[in-house]
């Protein structure tokens, strides 16, 4: 009787240890990701035909892109894994011909890949390159690589009316730090997010890519001109993703621009909504302070 029932009490125990397993491999590293974080491939699907060379656009949704070695919060930066399975999502990504580092921040790549079907991946990381928990990882892609590019992926986009640069739908920018509403110190960090389009210097003309400005208490500028650079529109053309800013005590309207390689917004534009921030010494709200009620003997 003991013999007979053996396997059913095992089956269920080892598969039950199985799903431990994978579920602690899934579990990642130490550094938190923040709920609804996203990583992407921006202009490439699953299926898609490419050249040998060819430039890589990584997209980010809900956190902000950190050079390795950088600790700060919900941040960290792209790895790209070509035909090679996850790798270990509570370890170190390894560093080798089939999973390229971009630890300086890059948000772009160019790649070479030989003729025939590979699978990419891409794999966020903190500073240490240990996948996030949860882990923020693509799908798993197949692309096919031929020896001349159909003319549809390799054509150049057209500059669109007034030579301004067409931007590709349901493209976003906007704050993942500081929210509408936020008290914040003198010297924040401004942390820029951006869906489905690609950051680039300024000077580099690629489509479907562009780079920062902040508006600092001021109106949108013309959308068909280059951005004004001065203390109320922050030019960010080495494509940062974030930016150190000093701002006075006080009441302040922020709103995020996305512009080209020119400086000129994108048709149509793509800029955030503004928002209030409220500076303080402190970062914090102020302290509330009561009043003393005063009574004299005629109240009793």
């Amino acid at each position: 009787m003991t013999h007979r029932f053996l396997p059913s009490v095992l089956v269920p125990f080892v598969a039950g240890l199985m799903h431990c397993h994978a579920a602690q491999a899934q579990a990642g590293g130490p550094t938190p990701s923040p709920a609804g974080a996203a990583v992407y491939f921006i202009g490439l699907k699953d299926g898609d035909t490419l050249p040998p060379k060819t430039t890589l656009h990584f997209g980010l949704r809900g956190m902000g892109v950190a050079p390795a070695g950088s600790d700060r919060a919900n941040s960290g930066h792209h790895h790209l894994i070509i035909d090679a399975p996850t790798p270990a999502l509570n370890v170190e990504t390894p560093n080798d011909f089939q999973h390229l580092h971009f630890g300086a921040g890059q948000t772009e790549a160019e790649i070479s890949l030989t003729p025939g079907e590979h699978t990419l991946q891409l794999v966020f990381a903190d500073k240490n390159h240990v996948p996030h928990s949860p882990p923020v990882i693509s799908e798993r892609i197949k692309v096919k690589v031929a020896e001349q590019t159909a003319p549809a992926a390799t054509q150049t986009a057209p500059p669109a009316s007034g030579g301004r640069q067409p931007s590709p739908k349901d493209a976003k920018v906007y704050f993942i730090y500081p929210r509408n509403g936020a008290y914040i110190s003198r010297n924040p960090v401004i942390r820029f997010g951006l869906l489905n389009m690609g950051v680039a210097p300024a000077g580099l003309e690629k489509p479907n890519t562009g780079h920062h400005h902040l508006l600092i208490d001021t109106e949108m500028p013309p959308l068909d001109k280059p951005t004004p650079n001065d203390f109320n529109h922050l030019h960010f053309g080495a494509g940062q993703t974030e930016a150190k800013i000093t701002l006075p005590v006080g009441q302040h309207k922020l709103r995020l621009l996305f512009a080209d390689a020119a400086h000129v917004p994108h048709d149509p534009a793509v800029y955030s909504e503004v928002i209030t921030v409220n500076v303080t010494e402190s970062g914090k709200p102020p302290r509330k302070r009561y009043k003393r009620r005063h009574h004299s003997w005629r109240s009793y």
